[in-house]
């Protein structure tokens, strides 16, 4: 289908939806948020995909937060469903069966940091910066900053930035646990796209897996969780990737999974 305020890509098994507001730093309308949607529904129902990946157009935004010029009229309650459609968009996210990663090229502020937050996980670029300043519009953050932050960089961390509002650099959100990796602006792509096409070669049955497991784990207790991740383990095995990718090392070769 057509967009307007994103553009979406794919190259082979590898999908791309980058965020196309450069003139207002690619922030968040309901329009952004509706189409946003459809393209993450559009990459579920294509079985050939198997990576996603986002980002913003320009060079100074990834997504820097919600349009307040549109936010200030709202009511409470259009407030409340902006918050609560963004979020339906990030559990989608979390639900898709394949790994998406943020590639975050500029500010990622408010909104835009929690949707990097829904992705797997983040690879940013030297000029990026982070950040949650909803406290200093007299506001809070309305689309999981409050609930992923403390989740990725422990509460004491989050509660300091919700309630500051201050804008860290790209090594300092490595150093806390907020980005995994860092690189040159001019090679952010590249190294991202290189991530892209690593896990599009593994087989989309053990990589859903793991993802599975992980989110699905993480707030268990430790028992159940690995009881969890024994049935998966075990079910892996169903898939013909598993016996492609015990051979393939028995016999010395590279693996060619087909994601059945």
């Amino acid at each position: 289908m057509a967009y307007d305020a994103i553009i979406f890509e794919a190259y082979e098994n590898v999908a791309i939806i980058k965020f196309n507001r450069p003139k207002a730093l690619n922030t968040i309308t309901p329009d952004v948020t509706k189409e946003l949607n459809q393209a993450i529904d559009e990459v579920k129902g294509n079985p050939a995909i198997k990576v996603l990946i986002l980002t913003g157009e320009g060079e100074k935004a990834f997504v820097a937060g919600a349009d307040i010029s549109v936010m200030v009229n709202f009511e409470p309650l259009q407030l409340r469903r902006f918050s609560l459609d963004l979020h339906n968009v990030g559990f989608k996210m979390e639900g898709l069966p394949i790994p998406i990663i943020a590639c975050v090229n500029g500010f990622a502020l408010g909104g835009g940091a929690e949707i990097a937050m829904a992705c797997d996980f983040i690879y940013a670029s030297e000029k990026a910066m982070f950040g949650q300043p909803e406290i200093c519009l007299g506001i809070i953050p309305g689309m999981g900053g409050t609930q992923r932050l403390p989740r990725l960089v422990g509460k004491a961390r989050a509660k300091e930035l919700c309630m500051t509002g201050e804008m860290i650099n790209a090594q300092k959100a490595k150093e806390i646990g907020l980005v995994n990796k860092v690189f040159p602006a001019d090679e952010l792509w590249d190294e991202t796209m290189k991530t892209a096409r690593a896990l599009a070669s593994k087989g989309r049955v053990s990589i859903t897996a793991v993802k599975r497991c992980i989110d699905q784990g993480f707030n268990q207790d430790l028992r159940s969780a690995c009881a969890m991740e024994a049935n998966y383990f075990g079910l892996c095995k169903v898939s013909p990737d598993a016996t492609e990718g015990m051979n393939a090392f028995l016999e010395k070769r590279k693996p060619e999974f087909k994601g059945k």
